[in-house]
C-alpha cells in the first residue's frame, strides 16, 4: 500500500477567503456516517458570534493556560488572535483515523518532523476571486483586504501542498473532489 495514501493528519491551508472552511463542512458532511474521519474544532481567542467557522471560542487567559499545559497538539497566532488545535487528535491519529485540520501554514514543517503520515491539501483561488469573496464577507477595510491578498500571493507562490484543490468555481465541484480525496485515504493497517 502507497504510505503516502494512507489515513493521518490532513492540514488544510490556503489563505483567508479561500474557502477551507466551506470545504471542511461540506466533507464533513458527505463523511457524517464515517468513523474514520475526524474535524475537531479549533480553539480560538474570538467571540463565538464573530462569525466564521464553528469553533470554541475562548479567552486569552484560558489559551495561555491551555498551551502551557500542553493541551494543544499546534497553536499559533495570527491576524491578533490565537489559534489551538486540541491534543485529542493524537487520540484519533493512533487509532488510524484521518484528522482534517484547518491550520496555518507554518504548523506544517513541525506537522512533518512530528508526525509520519501527513498530507497537505491547499486549497487555490485567483486573486480576482479571492478579493470578492474577502470585500464580500465585510470583515475587513480596504488597507486589510490588500494586505490578505498580498500574503495570499506568497502562499500561493510557496507551492505547498500534496493535493491542491481549485475552489474558483462552483464549491459542490471543490467539495466533492475533496471529499473523494479523504475517501481514497486508507486505513494505516491492513
Amino acid at each position: 500500500m502507497n504510505e503516502t495514501a494512507r489515513r493521518g493528519l490532513v492540514l488544510v491551508v490556503g489563505p483567508s477567503g479561500s474557502g477551507k472552511d466551506t470545504l471542511i463542512a461540506g466533507a464533513r458532511a458527505a463523511l457524517a456516517g464515517s468513523t474514520d474521519h475526524v474535524f475537531p474544532r479549533r480553539e480560538i481567542t474570538r467571540d463565538a458570534e464573530a462569525g466564521g467557522e464553528p469553533h470554541i471560542a475562548i479567552s486569552k487567559m484560558e489559551f495561555a493556560a491551555r498551551l502551557d499545559a500542553g493541551r494543544y497538539a499546534f497553536a499559533w497566532q495570527a491576524h491578533g488572535l490565537s489559534y489551538g488545535v486540541p491534543a485529542t487528535i493524537l487520540d484519533e491519529l493512533a487509532a488510524g483515523r484521518a484528522v482534517v485540520v484547518n491550520v496555518s501554514r507554518t504548523v506544517i514543517d513541525d506537522a512533518r518532523r512530528r508526525f509520519d503520515r501527513v498530507r497537505v491539501v491547499r486549497v487555490a483561488v485567483d486573486e480576482a476571486t479571492l478579493r470578492e469573496r474577502l470585500t464580500a464577507r465585510g470583515r475587513e477595510d480596504p488597507a486589510a483586504v490588500a494586505g490578505r491578498l498580498a500574503r495570499a500571493g506568497a502562499l500561493q507562490s510557496a507551492g505547498a501542498g500534496d493535493f491542491i484543490i481549485d475552489n474558483n468555481g462552483a464549491a459542490e465541484q471543490a467539495i466533492a473532489a475533496f471529499t473523494a480525496f479523504l475517501r481514497d485515504l486508507q486505513p494505516v493497517s491492513g
